[in-house]
């Protein structure tokens, strides 16, 4: 999680949204910046509000926004699935090597107790805000391209994203029934993935 007093703007980090390169690039313009262990670099936007949000209203002027990332629900499991192939956790509960694409989604939507290889959130979970306001500004990964633009026009910079956190290549088609039910069952995640930003906001009127 990143803070920019300035523009007043807090970007959120929902994990395998591309917020890791994202955190590379922003970080030496930010005033606040939570990074390193994933339950302090993670925060969700729940726990913002609680915790961090009162820290900033004690700064003068106008509020905050809260920015964040989300990718299509599928393509999210995917790049999780993927991520977790790597030779580093072979042999480790949280492996997916072994297993294809499909007994993963079918892992992730049982109930629980799931096998830790399996066991996620959701983004729509990260994007809940609790007891506080809704995000401000949500953007699709897939036009991550338009947070770039917006973040370079907010901080009047020039910003170059590395390749962090990229995961294997692999074979992720699912069945359609499975890819149906997946879609029901994360109704939610779509619905705020289909109405995210893919383009930058307009400019707010003076």
């Amino acid at each position: 999680m990143l803070g920019f007093v300035a523009p007043r703007l807090v970007l959120l980090s929902v994990p395998k949204t591309g917020t890791t390169a994202l955190e590379e690039a922003l970080a030496p313009h930010a005033q606040l910046a939570l990074r390193g262990r994933a339950e302090i670099k993670h925060l969700t936007l729940a726990q913002y509000h609680a915790r961090i949000a009162p820290i900033l209203r004690a700064i003068p002027g106008p509020p905050f926004r809260t920015v964040a990332v989300i990718r299509e629900p599928q393509s999210w499991l995917d790049s999780w699935y993927r991520y977790r192939t790597r030779p580093q956790l072979a042999g480790r509960p949280r492996s997916t090597a072994g297993i294809g694409f499909a007994q993963f989604v079918e892992e992730y939507l049982a109930p629980d107790p799931r096998p830790a290889r399996a066991a996620l959130g959701r983004q729509s979970g990260f994007l809940d805000p609790g007891k506080g306001a809704g995000v401000d500004l949500l953007f699709r990964y897939e036009a991550l391209d338009a947070l770039v633009v917006f973040l370079e026009g907010a901080l009047k910079t020039r910003l170059a994203l590395p390749r962090r956190n990229v995961s294997p290549p692999g074979d992720t088609a699912l069945p359609p029934a499975l890819a149906a039910r997946l879609r029901a069952e994360l109704a939610e995640d779509y619905a705020l993935w289909d109405g995210a930003l893919d383009a930058p906001p307009a400019p707010s009127a003076p």
